[in-house]
């Protein structure tokens, strides 16, 4: 039964690719015309193909890490690729459609996040152990999207890139209060402080990222100007001159986007500048992945910028800059994945081969969503007072403006 429900399924969803399944009788099924990609999987057991059947998000990420699924003269990567793309193309079943809408409207009871939940959903990836995403983030470990000015820059420049102009859109000045929520191992703190004067409070739920970043600012002797607190951001009460939250806000979930951007709004001084930065949809609102929930971040979501709207309207604060950054994210993640794989032997080793499996799927759809699905970045700068920043985005980019100004100069000459 559960062959003949899969045969059907794949039928209609296969109409841009071409796909080889093996089922577990071994008979093999091509699906498909011959002109894009051509991919190849074998299934192994019943239970899968029932999986298949009833949760096929949840259950393809499940059986590659099972080792239920095999790929035959095919990567992940173009697998992965000929799913997302005839899942857009084709033709779902009306079990399946129905799932999704009811995993959506969900949302709202799966996403409560409240402070003891945030807590544990924080620790089920960023606690597991720093040794891990040391080989693997740069040095700063910097666990979120960089910024490339260029197709050759490192996976270093682009972090520091980042954080440069994170800062520059934060119109820093020596001696302000900032609070980093969500400083994960303390990489923007430190650099504030140490770049800019500031003086830095973060705030975490990772005991393992408030270790390390503590051990950090004694190391680099800016203990005296960087604080590390474990702490929900709810609970945090004194004034700030200026926010930074980078990577946090998808940990957040849809119905407390009020109670969050309600809480930057107090606690930034009248006059100050506060710059969120998180993945985001561009495009209608959908369901979260099963698997992605279930296996790496629980309780996260990444919203679209019109279920972030209605907060950021309310909270009272002015939206002074909203930046989409594109592919930078898909850049990042293969940097990622590059160096997941050189070191793939001591992670084997550290773990196991089935959290390399989960590992390595989890960075490959990432990638994959920022390259053929509707994944950005936002940059979102917020200000009680409109005049707060500057009127035109050039005191951004002032590498640029030099740049032309010499060239102005020179072509005078």
């Amino acid at each position: 039964m559960w062959e003949r429900l899969l045969d059907r399924f794949l039928r209609g969803m296969f109409v841009a690719d071409q796909i080889r399944v093996t089922y577990p009788s071994g008979n093999t099924v091509v699906y498909g015309p011959d002109t894009g990609k051509n991919v190849g999987l074998t299934i192994k057991d019943a239970r899968t193909l029932r999986e298949l059947c009833l949760q096929p998000e949840l259950a393809m990420g499940e059986a590659y890490m099972d080792a239920r699924i095999t790929l035959d003269d095919t990567t992940l990567d173009d697998l992965m690729e000929a799913l997302i793309r005839n899942r857009d193309a084709g033709q779902l079943s009306t079990w399946l459609r129905a799932t999704d809408w009811a995993r959506y409207f969900m949302r709202s009871i799966i996403q409560r996040n409240a402070p003891g939940r945030s807590k544990q959903n924080v620790a089920h990836h960023y606690d597991i152990s720093d040794d891990l995403y040391r080989l693997f983030l740069d040095a700063d470990m910097q666990y979120s999207c960089a910024y490339f000015p260029t197709d050759d820059t490192s996976l270093e420049d682009a972090q520091i890139a980042k954080k440069a102009l994170i800062a520059r859109k934060l119109c820093l000045e020596p001696d302000m209060h900032v609070l980093d929520i969500g400083c994960g191992w303390g990489g923007m703190a430190l650099t504030l402080a140490r770049d800019h004067g500031v003086r830095v409070t973060g705030i975490t739920l990772s005991e393992n990222q408030l270790a390390t970043a503590r051990k950090r600012a004694e190391a680099e002797g800016l203990a005296d100007r960087v604080t590390f607190r474990l702490q929900d951001y709810r609970h945090e009460k004194a004034t700030y001159d200026r926010i930074v939250s980078v990577g946090m806000l998808e940990h957040v979930g849809v119905p407390n986007y009020g109670t969050y951007f309600d809480k930057v709004a107090e606690l930034l001084a009248p006059d100050g500048v506060a710059l969120i930065h998180t993945i985001g949809r561009s495009a209608p609102p959908m369901s979260h992945s099963q698997w992605i929930n279930k296996y790496i971040f629980p309780g996260g979501y990444v919203p679209s910028l019109s279920e972030l709207a209605p907060a950021l309207e309310s909270s009272g604060l002015w939206q002074t800059d909203i930046e989409i950054w594109r592919l930078h994210y898909a850049k990042t993640l293969r940097h990622w994945r590059q160096r997941f794989e050189a070191n793939v032997d001591q992670i084997r080793g550290m773990y196991d081969d089935r959290f390399v499996r989960m590992f390595r799927y989890y960075l490959t759809v990432c990638i994959l969503a920022f390259e053929h699905q509707a994944q950005a970045v936002y940059h979102v700068q917020l200000a009680h007072r409109r005049d707060a920043v500057p009127l035109t985005r050039d005191y951004l980019y002032p590498f640029k403006e030099q740049s032309q100004t010499q060239s102005t100069s020179r072509a005078a000459e």
